[in-house]
């Protein structure tokens, strides 16, 4: 069983109101038995609910790094708020008598334990699992919808070039909209996302000039992703093999959505990592109509300094019914890591992990290899953004040999050459940090680290930099909630 931390019972509830009705149940005193099984894998209890019956819960860690939760209750939520508080309870140190395994869970064990030794067995053998059938004809037949469908948005988008955004009107946001459904029609569902940030970005905002200016890029983009979708589509069709691109993010602008076991196939995946979060925050995508939990971690086994994320969509319709992620204060030991096609901070997945304590050697590991010349950062992330279909959000951990504030009220910090960078606040983010600098500690303003995102600021033509997080010795401040 992994240790049990309340920052680890958070990580598994669905969202922020599991979390606190689990352990609402613990301080009202609900739990009507605990108990923990002889080998210590298994937990589970009584609950009072609001009927004459108590709730049966359990959660069982036979697999340690793949909890299983179980309750007689009729929450849709998984895991319920019943088995949080059984976990909650474990990890406040109240009592569990010691008691032997119900023989209903034995019985699920038993039907488990069979499948995994029929897996086993079949691996032994040289047995290797069938493959996925892929139907090639009906998958060219997409492929043909799709080029029809970039056809389409071409000529709307060289139509809004051609006459100017001034001439787009709120009489003209019906056609748009009637556009953007046609998109899914044709299965490109990255360019309907796309499309519908479009026209936010002309009619969502209050400083409208500042828009026509993005949406100028975002025009841009959609061109740029016309132009490589065609190309790929065209040569994809012509593959004997209709292989997707595992290296770029091509696939994800025409809306596949990757599984991990084509992420296998192709090698995108690492036996072993552990995964520090340095920053974590959630936002409202009304493009993408969902909710989006993004977490920036560090792979601590790896070399490089690369940061990875991993993204949390909570669509509109099911956000209550779906987990909601939260900021992560341990390290997440991972059994394996699956990484998604991209370039810097690309995207990572885990299906199981373990925590640990956060301790000095891992902060250690994880500074070591942060960028200690702003000149090839800042050289590296232009080479970034200057790819029309890349994250145009890219984040860095720097060194900095200081942490100040100029004459004129500007927070600035220096490399060990003396080359400096600002430190504003961005528009793409949700909130601002920079006025959470004066409550960094005196001594974590030298030969600290920063964790900066950067963000092209179209109007001045020039690179932004807001800080996300600071760290000095064994300290990790975090400005970003």
């Amino acid at each position: 069983m992994p240790e049990l931390t309340s920052s680890y019972v958070d990580s598994l509830a669905p969202n922020a109101a599991a979390i606190k009705n689990g352990q609402g149940l613990v301080r009202k005193k609900s739990f009507i038995e605990l108990h923990q099984s002889e080998d210590g894998e298994l937990l589970f209890g009584k609950c009072a609910g609001s009927g004459k019956t108590p709730y049966e819960c359990s959660v069982d860690f036979i697999v340690p790094d793949n909890p299983v939760f179980r309750c007689s209750c009729p929450s849709r939520q998984f895991p319920c708020k019943h088995a949080l508080g059984l976990l909650y309870a474990m990890a406040e140190g109240q009592t569990f008598s010691p008691a032997p395994v119900p023989e209903d869970i034995a019985s699920k064990r038993e039907k488990a334990e069979k499948r995994e030794e029929n897996k086993v067995k079949q691996a032994a053998e040289g047995a290797e699992p069938k493959p996925k059938k892929v139907n090639k004809s009906a998958l060219k037949k997409k492929i043909t919808a799709q080029l029809e469908g970039l056809d389409m948005l071409e000529k709307l988008v060289l139509g809004f070039v051609r006459g100017g955004l001034s001439t787009i009107d709120r009489s003209s946001m019906k056609t748009i909209q009637e556009q953007v459904k046609q998109l899914g029609n044709y299965y490109l569902s990255g360019a309907q996302i796309e499309l519908r940030r479009f026209t936010i970005l002309m009619f969502g905002g209050k400083d409208q000039e500042q828009n026509y200016t993005y949406a100028m890029e975002q025009l841009s983009r959609l061109h740029a992703f016309i132009k490589k979708g065609r190309a790929y589509l065209l040569a994809r069709s012509e593959d004997p093999e209709l292989a997707l691109d595992h290296e770029s993010t091509i696939d994800e602008w025409l809306g596949h959505a990757w599984q991990l076991s084509e992420l296998k196939e192709y090698g995108l995946v690492k036996e072993g990592a552990e995964l520090l979060q340095l920053a974590f925050y959630s936002f409202n995508d009304m493009a993408r109509l969902e909710y989006v939990d993004l977490g920036y971690w560090m792979d601590l086994t790896a070399e490089g300094g690369k940061i990875h994320r991993t993204v949390n969509y909570r669509p509109y319709k099911a956000a209550k019914l779906m987990r909601e992620e939260d900021s992560f204060f341990e390290i997440a030991v991972v059994p394996q890591l699956y990484t998604y096609p991209g370039d810097m901070n690309a995207r990572v997945r885990f299906e199981a992990m373990s925590p640990r304590t956060v301790q000095g050697p891992d902060i250690e590991r994880a500074t070591t290899q942060a960028h200690r010349s702003y000149a090839e950062a800042v050289k590296t992330v232009k080479n970034q953004i200057k790819n029309p279909l890349s994250d145009k959000l890219p984040v860095l951990l720097l060194h900095a040999a200081s942490l100040g504030i100029t004459e004129s009220g500007q927070y600035v910090i220096t490399d060990e050459s003396g080359s400096r960078l600002a430190l504003e606040d961005i528009p793409s983010l949700p909130q601002g940090t920079v006025h959470m600098l004066p409550f960094v500690p005196a001594t974590a303003h030298t030969d600290c680290y920063l964790l900066v995102m950067f963000e092209h600021n179209l109007d001045e033509g020039r690179l932004t930099a807001q800080p996300l997080t600071v760290i000095k010795g064994e300290e990790i401040i975090r400005l970003l909630y």
